[in-house]
């Protein structure tokens, strides 16, 4: 199942030489933000807007992984399922990372 995480590049850079990704939302929240396409555009206005190095993470999660569950949340457009992984993210799983473009172009060139 492809789905999409954005992060600021700083943030991602601490990644390097891990086996795995560990945001903050993992403390603060039990799991990783994520979303599916129709929802990148509506989730990076709502919460990163105005970040100006912001990357957009592609991420492959197998149907069968549990620690992936759909759960209501708050997004831009209301109340709305929205995909969360309770664990820390393998780096396996990003199978593509992009600068985040807004408007017509979110899928932007390789970082």
């Amino acid at each position: 199942m492809t789905l999409f995480h954005l992060v600021p590049a700083a943030r991602w850079r601490l990644t390097e030489g891990r086996p795995a990704y560990e945001p903050d939302s993992l403390a603060t929240e039990g799991f990783v933000h994520l979303s599916t396409a129709g929802q990148v555009a509506g989730t990076a206005a709502r919460f990163f807007a105005g970040v100006p190095d912001l990357l957009l993470l592609e991420v492959e999660i197998p149907e069968d992984d549990p620690r992936l569950r759909w759960e209501p949340s708050d997004g831009p457009r209301g109340v709305e399922e929205f995909p969360h992984y309770h664990g820390v993210l393998p780096l396996a799983y990003v199978v593509g990372r992009s600068r985040w473009r807004s408007g017509a172009e979110p899928l932007g060139p390789e970082s």
